[in-house]
């Protein structure tokens, strides 16, 4: 499930992932909730993802909660050209604690890093808040699709692996890729 403030670019990052393509331009915002179904390869065996692409404005937040608690994992976005949105990370996360099942797969990204121009959030920023609260972090980039692939098979890699080993809290990292174009947005 990917959550976090509006704009910060989660449908962005799904049509990215699941299509391979960016919506530029403008577009109307999620309505409550929409998902997408994509097979990925992990490790020799085919992984069927249903990521649900939630809305991120305050009044759709009564319907977001109700999916938390069936969510297997959540991706919590922050726009890094937009220092609110990072703001209020910390009260997604405790929204998460609330409502979503023990051992959920929880990752933070750092969305937009291609708008290095733009920054607001420091990298090392996404790093501090990551680690405060044990969660995986990476920057990603919907545009480019930098770390795109990355983040959603780390959390397929874990997701398999808890399911065919069992559930292991310190199990979930993430391998060190880099992108050789773009060494400011990388994995952490």
């Amino acid at each position: 499930m990917l959550v976090g403030d509006s704009g910060v670019g989660k449908t962005c990052l799904l049509v990215r992932f699941k299509d391979g393509t960016f919506l530029s331009g403008s577009f109307i915002s999620t309505v409550g909730i929409d998902f997408r179904n994509k097979i990925v390869e992990i490790d020799g065996a085919k992984v069927k993802l249903q990521i649900w692409d939630t809305a991120g404005q305050e009044r759709f937040r009564s319907i977001t909660r109700a999916y938390y608690r069936d969510a297997n994992a959540l991706l919590l976005l922050y726009d890094i050209t937009n220092k609110t949105s990072f703001d209020n990370v910390r009260a997604w996360l405790g929204e998460i604690n609330d409502y979503s099942q023990d051992g959920v797969v929880i990752m933070l990204l750092g969305n937009k890093c291609d708008a290095t121009a733009d920054r607001q959030v420091r990298k090392e920023d996404g790093e501090r808040l990551s680690k405060e609260f044990g969660v995986p972090f990476m920057e990603t980039s919907s545009k480019t699709g930098l770390n795109v692939d990355l983040a959603f098979n780390a959390i397929g890699r874990e997701l398999k692996n808890r399911k065919v080993n069992g559930y292991n809290e310190s199990t979930f990292t993430i391998q060190q890729q880099q992108d050789k174009k773009d060494l400011n947005c990388c994995v952490t």
